[in-house]
């Protein structure tokens, strides 16, 4: 069981190690974008589930996603009602984003900043995180950090009292023919 410090948690996600860490849902997984098969392995996670970049910044959003300035326009103008929050929006991906994270679907990234100040300092830090849920795929997901820690014994995960118990994932919306689209209903009611 490997449970350390915010500091050591940062050390460990810059040299491309997998960390976890509380959010506004569920705790994440998360590593690296360019290491994000080390996820999909540690998970047992079928390549047909893409990972999500969670970012510490809205403005850190933009660098990773493409569109028209209309579609930025829009975009931004959803990201800045929601998030920080709930939400994570799959947009068309720049070339930032490494085959890995998406790789049945390399042209679209699902991005998210989470309302939970440890994570987005965490991540200001980091920068970006390839994340997903902290459970083997198929399984509830965990919402102690003590419980993914016996989990996953190779993952440096925070020493921090989750104060969240309830296993509730984020909204995700999709942009598609210039329109919002519901992919999953979850804490945010759009």
């Amino acid at each position: 069981m490997v449970l350390v410090s915010q500091s050591e948690l940062v050390q460990k996600a810059i040299a491309l190690k997998v960390v976890s860490f509380p959010t506004d849902t569920v705790p994440a997984l998360g590593v690296a974008p360019e290491k994000a098969d080390l996820i999909f392995e540690l998970k047992q996670r079928s390549l047909e589930k893409p990972l999500i970049l969670m970012t510490g910044d809205i403005t850190d959003i933009w660098e990773y996603v493409e569109g028209s300035h209309q579609e930025l326009k829009m975009w931004q103008e959803m990201a800045h009602k929601y998030l920080p929050g709930a939400l994570t929006m799959v947009l068309p991906a720049s070339s930032k984003i490494p085959v890995t994270m998406n790789p049945l679907n390399p042209t679209s990234i699902g991005v998210r900043v989470p309302n939970h100040t440890i994570a987005r300092e965490i991540l200001r830090q980091t920068g970006p995180l390839a994340t997903t849920s902290a459970n083997l795929s198929g399984e509830d997901a965990l919402t102690d950090m003590g419980a993914i820690a016996l989990k996953f014994p190779t993952v440096a995960v925070l020493n921090h009292e989750n104060k969240i118990t309830e296993a509730i994932p984020s909204t995700v919306i999709k942009w598609q023919n210039d329109n919002w689209q519901i992919l999953r209903q979850g804490k945010i009611i759009i």
